[in-house]
């Protein structure tokens, strides 16, 4: 149920009031592993949670902590007992990343590990270390908000998305809120690579991640073997890039 995700209010007897129990919601960050095996509502219930940074139980809204990110999983070789993600929950999600198979050297790899004693779950053991914290994360993002973002860029952005709203190939293309989105990672590709501007590289580098998510393919395209990150080459390819 929703109220599983964001908390409800329960009674308690002994002081004859309601009390607020937060749900797993309030959290730094938030794995939803296997997200399309929840019902919808339940997937609603993280729609005001990513947008807005809050939930609101029995009319009251309540933050949600600071840095706050949904992480989420889906598995897309069996569809039985799914529920497909909406298009106004897809376009909240920033970032989409396709994790392929491994080439044959790094499966033996991970067998090889697997063999000598390795224990994925022992997390310290696997060498993960803390590298940031809140205070760092927040110094990073007020960084990324000062990197100069040219008219021709946001010109070129816009035409990007558009574009996607008039391919053949596609029932849906990207939002405003796409285009939004891809600004956003753009400028904080370019902070990452060292650089206090955007180019029109940054945009063209994170264009596959951050769009491919929020088009549809048309039945007819998909058939004939069309993906959402051949569309969106094409369109790079078509698209004038700023000089």
């Amino acid at each position: 149920m929703p109220s599983d995700i964001t908390g409800s209010l329960v009674y308690d007897a002994r002081t004859a009031e309601f009390s607020f129990q937060s749900g797993p919601v309030f959290t730094n960050l938030l794995l939803a592993d296997e997200i399309n095996r929840t019902p919808p509502k339940t997937q609603s219930s993280l729609l005001e949670a990513m947008e807005e940074r809050q939930v609101t139980v029995d009319g009251t809204p309540r933050p949600l902590p600071d840095p706050f990110l949904v992480a989420a999983t889906q598995n897309p070789v069996e569809y039985e007992g799914t529920y497909p993600l909406p298009e106004a929950q897809l376009d909240r999600f920033l970032l989409k990343l396709t994790v392929p198979l491994p080439s044959r050297e790094d499966e033996i790899s991970v067998l090889t590990r697997h063999a000598d004693g390795f224990n994925p779950r022992d997390l310290r053991a696997a060498g993960i270390r803390p590298v940031a914290g809140p205070a760092d994360l927040e110094a990073a993002r007020t960084a990324v908000a000062k990197t100069s973002v040219s008219p021709e860029i946001t010109g070129y952005v816009v035409d990007i998305c558009r574009a996607t709203r008039e391919s053949p190939s596609l029932t849906l293309g990207v939002s405003p809120r796409g285009a939004t989105a891809l600004l956003s990672t753009a400028r904080a590709w370019a902070w990452l690579t060292g650089r206090d501007y955007v180019i029109p590289d940054d945009v063209k580098a994170l264009a596959l991640p951050t769009l491919r998510h929020r088009i549809q393919l048309r039945p007819e395209a998909e058939m004939e073997g069309v993906t959402a990150d051949s569309v969106i080459n094409a369109i790079l390819a078509q698209v004038p890039v700023p000089r």
